[in-house]
């Protein structure tokens, strides 16, 4: 994820900082303190953007390459870099399955794990049985896990581990693979979720889980390794999981999604992958549905 400076987002916003201090003291703008210092994911700004546009502004939504779903760093990253030109709006796995069935989203990542088989992202049980045209890609393998401190000063090892006394947990929000993945490992390890101590608080994709316990306001959360590093925040690894890519046949071969493709073989993608650490890419761009 992209963290702008206040400098930054007040030229990325054609604002002036002032300005957007005021916007910060009346909480109408994504934001975050790290270290005292006030940062902006990029992301989140664009939602927020987007969420404000009216009349003829809104409808023309529907004409942009959007992605939507998942958040992930390493995409992120590679839509990007690879000049695709897709919008993201990552509000989870659930909405971006949304999108992409009523035409909001041409792109979607998802990780929803089904919590009957413990297999993830089946067309049957993820909403997109009924796509005719259905192709979903495999875009990387994740480690996911547990997200502490500097130093794990709790001693969290495993997941029983969460319900020591005033220990803090901060959750992704509703809809959100990774919220439905902890629910589920929570119930494979015979712990009740109203054991836990949960922050009032949502983190919004997997770095603002790291952002809210670099700043103390949690003591743990679920997310992916590579979120953990880029704070330089403890993890215990619990589970590995496939992010894929849905989209309709024909979104295939157009030009922002052959674009990505092409990047995800290059040698800078695979050096950047392994410096996020935490993805195995070995099957990524592989076709895990073809309907």
């Amino acid at each position: 994820m992209e963290l702008l400076t206040t400098t930054e987002v007040a030229q990325y916003l054609r604002l002036k900082e002032r300005k957007v201090y005021d916007l910060v003291s009346q909480g109408v703008i994504p934001c975050a303190r790290v270290t005292g210092k006030l940062m902006f994911p990029r992301q989140a700004i664009d939602r927020w953007v987007l969420s404000h546009l009216e009349g003829d502004q809104a409808a023309s939504l529907e004409s942009l390459s959007i992605y939507a779903g998942s958040s992930d760093p390493l995409l992120a990253w590679a839509l990007g870099e690879a000049d695709t030109d897709l919008a993201q709006l990552c509000n989870g796995s659930s909405d971006g399955v949304a999108r992409l069935l009523d035409g909001r989203a041409q792109l979607a990542g998802l990780h929803l794990i089904d919590p009957k088989t413990g297999q993830f992202n089946q067309p049957s049980f993820c909403g997109l049985a009924g796509m005719r045209d259905l192709v979903m890609l495999r875009w990387a393998t994740r480690t996911q896990g547990l997200v502490m401190p500097a130093g794990n000063p709790r001693a969290i090892h495993q997941l029983s581990d969460l319900i020591q006394p005033g220990l803090r947990v901060v959750q992704r929000q509703p809809g959100a693979g990774a919220r439905t993945l902890f629910s589920f490992l929570l119930e494979q390890a015979g712990i009740d979720a109203n054991q836990l101590k949960i922050t009032e608080a949502v983190a919004l994709d997997e770095d603002a889980v790291a952002i809210v316990i670099s700043n103390g306001h949690a003591d743990a959360g679920f997310a992916i390794e590579a979120a953990a590093r880029r704070h330089h925040l403890a993890f215990q690894p619990l589970i590995t999981e496939p992010l894929d890519l849905a989209m309709k046949r024909r979104t295939f071969f157009q030009p922002a999604i052959q674009k990505l493709m092409a990047f995800s073989r290059t040698q800078r993608f695979a050096d950047y992958a392994a410096a996020l650490g935490g993805y195995d890419i070995g099957e990524c761009a592989a076709v895990t549905f073809n309907a």
